[in-house]
C-alpha cells in the first residue's frame, strides 16, 4: 500500500513535468503553506499538501481547452465561469485530480473545485487552500500581502473575508465579471468574520 507521502512525491515528479516551472513552483509553496496553516489550525497536513500540491494541475490547458474538456466529461459551466474562463482550472482540476491521479478525498476534491471562487459554507480545508493560493511566498501582486499574511495565522475566517472583500472591490474598480460564486463565498463569510 502507498502511503500519503510517497503518493505526494510522485504527484510532484509529475507534475514537474506536466506545468511550466514558475507554476510548479507556485504549486509547491502553496503546499507548504497549507501545510503551515493545517498546523497552526488542527487540520490534516497531508491532505493540506496534497490539495495545495494538486490545485492548479490543470493550469497546463488554455482556456478553450479547459471549456472543451469540461464538455468532454459532462462538466458543468456556468455562464459566468464560460465568461471569465480563468476560474475553470478550479473544475477541470478537480476531475483531473480524481480521473487521472487517483484521488477520492471528498475535502480534497471540494478544496480544488473551489480554490478560485470560493463556495458558501466552506470547509477548513476549502478556506486553507483559497488562502494558501493567495499569500504563498512566491505572490507579490496584491496590496495586502503583508497584512494578510499575519492575519491568516491569527484567524481563517477573518482572512478569507478580507481576501474576498478585497478581490469583490478589485474586481468591481476594474468593471470586471464578479462570478455569482464569489459573491456568495463573501455573503457566507461575511457574517462569521464580523462575529469574531
Amino acid at each position: 500500500m502507498i502511503t500519503m507521502n510517497e503518493q505526494i512525491i510522485t504527484f510532484r515528479k509529475q507534475l514537474k513535468h506536466k506545468l511550466d516551472p514558475m507554476r510548479y513552483e507556485h504549486s509547491v509553496s502553496v503546499s507548504y503553506t497549507c501545510i503551515a496553516l493545517a498546523m497552526r489550525y488542527g487540520y490534516d497536513i497531508r491532505k493540506a499538501e496534497l490539495a495545495g500540491l494538486m490545485h492548479d494541475c490543470a493550469k497546463r490547458y488554455t482556456d478553450n481547452e479547459l471549456i472543451a474538456k469540461c464538455r468532454k466529461h459532462g462538466i458543468a459551466l456556468t455562464e459566468a465561469e464560460i465568461s471569465a474562463p480563468a476560474v475553470i482550472h478550479a473544475k477541470y482540476g478537480a476531475w483531473l485530480a480524481e480521473h487521472k491521479y487517483g484521488i477520492h478525498d471528498a475535502e480534497i476534491l471540494d478544496a480544488i473545485r473551489c480554490h478560485t471562487t470560493g463556495r458558501p459554507e466552506m470547509g477548513t480545508l476549502d478556506k486553507i487552500l483559497y488562502i494558501a493560493d493567495y499569500i504563498e511566498p512566491r505572490r507579490d501582486k496584491a496590496a495586502n500581502l503583508d497584512e494578510m499574511r499575519h492575519l491568516a495565522f491569527q484567524n481563517l475566517d477573518q482572512t478569507l473575508y478580507q481576501i474576498l472583500k478585497g478581490t469583490l472591490d478589485y474586481l468591481k474598480q476594474k468593471g470586471s465579471l464578479i462570478d455569482p460564486m464569489t459573491m456568495q463565498a463573501y455573503e457566507s463569510i461575511r457574517s462569521a468574520a464580523e462575529t469574531n
